[in-house]
């Protein structure tokens, strides 16, 4: 799944979300093919985090969450939007669901 492009890897998300009883939706699309993913995850509880993929330094890919000192959603989409002004590219995704973080390894962002 790695190779697919990265429409393909976010419709897999939002299905693989659908169907562990979530709920997923695009708030802006990037490169069809090759656009950076950040993922704004809504827990049941209402705790709002935001996760992306990086490489470290030997390649190695890893999951991180960006910017946890910002507090709610009204923060965070202040950043994201900020931050995609300057890459046109990057897909920003939101999901309620629980257990976020191994839906998205395995279709987001599996090496």
């Amino acid at each position: 799944m790695s190779d697919w492009p990265t429409a393909l890897r976010v419709n897999a998300f939002a299905r693989a979300v659908e169907n562990a009883g979530g709920s997923a939706m695009v708030l802006a699309r990037g490169d069809r093919d090759s656009g950076v993913v950040l993922l704004l995850a809504i827990d049941r509880d209402g705790t709002v985090r935001l996760f992306e993929r990086e490489r470290d330094l030997d390649g190695r890919s890893r999951i991180v969450q960006r910017k946890p000192e910002l507090g709610g959603e009204a923060a965070l989409t202040n950043y994201w939007q900020a931050r995609r002004i300057r890459d046109p590219d990057l897909w920003v995704v939101e999901a309620i669901v629980a257990a976020v973080e191994p839906l998205a390894a395995e279709t987001l962002w599996t090496n």
